[in-house]
């Protein structure tokens, strides 16, 4: 399997995961089945959809292939008649939205080093890719997007992104090996932030000067 083979299957399981979420969301907002398809939708490819619109990609990945589409109707709908069984549908949406947010980072930046951007900018498409679908799904749904939390959140992106573009662009090491290490480096960050509360301290208002 080449790797971009191997960069296609984890987009896509990407996108997979991240429709679940969606779903989740939707099912704790008691919408009907149309409402879980367009919020898993909405989810799974809005990330990449940005991407592919900022890079001029056209015209955008899954309007090519069709397979993306299918898999968030698929995941929505298997979650339509299964949220029930899952007790702490919230917990599981964050532990689902970390696994996409890795997976992202990395397949996001593979994507943008294919296309012949720098390594910076790679970096970046990867950022966009892991968190603007579910930015999207948060602010469809009237939460507070996860991107805006005080846990550790967008950095675990970038921490993937950097990984892979600097191991395999800059270094010039094997991409397959470099992109699951980022990927684990990536999801371990994101899952320390959420067990332990990890964040940056935020900024705290102070009195004005006096004149």
């Amino acid at each position: 399997m080449t790797i971009t083979q191997i960069i296609y299957w984890l987009e896509l399981a990407g996108v997979a995961v991240f429709a679940i979420t969606g779903a989740l969301e939707a099912s704790r907002r008691q919408m009907d089945v149309v409402g879980f398809v367009l919020i898993a939708t909405f989810t799974g490819i809005g990330g990449g959809t940005v991407r592919d619109v900022i890079t001029g990609e056209t015209p955008v990945f899954w309007i090519k292939d069709p397979s993306w589409i299918i898999t968030c109707i698929g995941a929505a709908i298997f979650t339509y008649f299964t949220a029930h069984l899952v007790e702490r549908r919230y917990v599981a949406l964050i532990w689902l939205d970390a696994l996409g947010l890795a997976l992202f980072g990395v397949t996001g930046a593979a994507i943008g080093l294919n296309l012949g951007v720098s390594p910076l900018v790679a970096i970046i498409l990867g950022m966009i890719t892991a968190t603007f679908g579910g930015m999207v799904r948060d602010v469809v749904c009237n939460e507070i997007p996860l991107i805006l939390r005080p846990e550790i959140y967008i950095s675990c992106a970038l921490l993937g992104a950097s990984i892979y573009v600097v191991g395999t662009d800059i270094l010039e090491l094997p991409r397959g090996p470099i992109a699951f290490i980022a990927f684990f480096a990536a999801f371990i960050l994101r899952a320390s932030a959420i067990k332990f509360k990890l964040g940056f301290p935020v900024y705290k208002a102070r009195p004005g000067r006096e004149y």
